[in-house]
């Protein structure tokens, strides 16, 4: 059972805690555990939407315990609650503005770490279109059979891409441009 995200209201947080750094340890995890992708990211805020983490310009991030790789843009993650999926809103000049891993809904074992099942599918829009793209479908299909994903988690990894291939194209929800503001807060 997934656990629900909490409001940070709920977590404990307070944004004028002293003690607190304010960085969330962001760790995508394969279906059976392994460490994918990781980082230390600012907590930005939290709107109806979910809790806004964000990178600035320059910083790195690590596939499993690989090196660091240089990340040289701003940008900014949403954790939706209730939701397979996680979205980064890249800035400019990266090519992808916005890209949407399928995942396990976040789980949040303290205000100070989110972690999620990365599910391989992923809907991304390239910037200046407006259609998305589906990919990885092939490692998805991979994936099912190496971890036996199950026929619960096959259908809500599905069915969320479907989901976001049609708000990314008509720009609903967190894709109507609310992410600038968050964008703003890291460039």
């Amino acid at each position: 059972m997934m656990a629900r995200m909490p409001a940070l209201a709920d977590t404990g947080y307070d944004d004028n805690a002293a003690t607190d750094d304010g960085l969330v340890q962001v760790n995508y995890r394969k279906y059976d555990g392994t460490l994918h992708w990781n980082l230390r990211m600012r907590r930005l805020g939290e709107d109806e939407y979910g809790i806004w983490l964000g990178l600035p310009a320059d910083s790195v991030m690590r596939k499993g315990h690989n090196p660091a790789v240089p990340v040289p843009e701003a940008h900014v993650i949403l954790f939706p609650r209730d939701a397979w999926w996680t979205a980064t809103f890249n800035a400019a000049p990266r090519s992808t503005e916005v890209y949407c891993d399928i995942t396990t809904p976040p789980e949040w074992p303290s205000p100070a770490e989110v972690t999620m099942v990365d599910l391989d599918l992923d809907v991304l829009r390239k910037r200046g279109t407006r259609l998305p793209l589906l990919v990885d479908e092939d490692e998805f299909a991979e994936h099912q059979v190496r971890y036996g994903y199950p026929a619960e988690v096959i259908h809500s990894a599905q069915d969320a891409a479907d989901r976001l291939m049609v708000a990314v194209a008509e720009e609903t929800g967190p894709f109507g441009g609310v992410h600038g503001r968050w964008l703003a807060m890291v460039e």
